[in-house]
């Protein structure tokens, strides 16, 4: 394995960790300038903004995910928190708001990294599963070796 193909899933979580933890936290600081919006965009931001949970949810999500993939740990999960959030950015800037490059570098890394760590979603990819068998303490009730059951006096 070359040194290049070691480093690009770094270099690759890295910037889309970085992307997600600036806009995430821009959502809660507002230390990025907004561009005017197209009309088109208004009424789907406004009805979104009057959820009132959306937005703090939204870059809580992206902030937490971000941080994930800074961190190295648990990136699978945070590519699957990110995926249906970069599908609406695509959505939204492909239709509403027409801006390409940066749709492009986001589904672009995420793509990336879904590949690189496809053997994580692998067992999601299965047309039939069986559930897991929970241990036997658990199947019965019991927590901590106690059976939990009670008997009528």
């Amino acid at each position: 394995m070359s040194k290049l193909s070691r480093l690009l899933p770094t270099a690759a979580r890295s910037l889309l960790g970085l992307t997600f933890v600036v806009f995430g936290l821009n959502g809660f600081l507002h230390f990025l300038p907004q561009p005017p919006l197209p009309e088109a965009a208004l009424p789907f931001l406004g009805g979104l903004a009057k959820a009132g949970y959306f937005f703090p949810l939204l870059k809580g999500l992206e902030v937490l995910a971000g941080v994930l993939l800074l961190s190295g740990r648990f990136v699978p999960l945070a590519l699957a928190v990110l995926a249906p959030i970069i599908v609406n950015i695509a959505a939204f800037h492909l239709i509403l708001a027409p801006s390409f490059g940066m749709v492009a570098l986001l589904v672009g890394l995420e793509v990336y990294l879904a590949w690189s760590y496809r053997d994580a979603f692998a067992p999601m990819l299965r047309a039939r599963v069986a559930p897991t068998t929970a241990p036997a303490s658990l199947r019965d009730g019991a927590i901590g070796g106690s059976t939990g059951a009670t008997t009528a006096a």
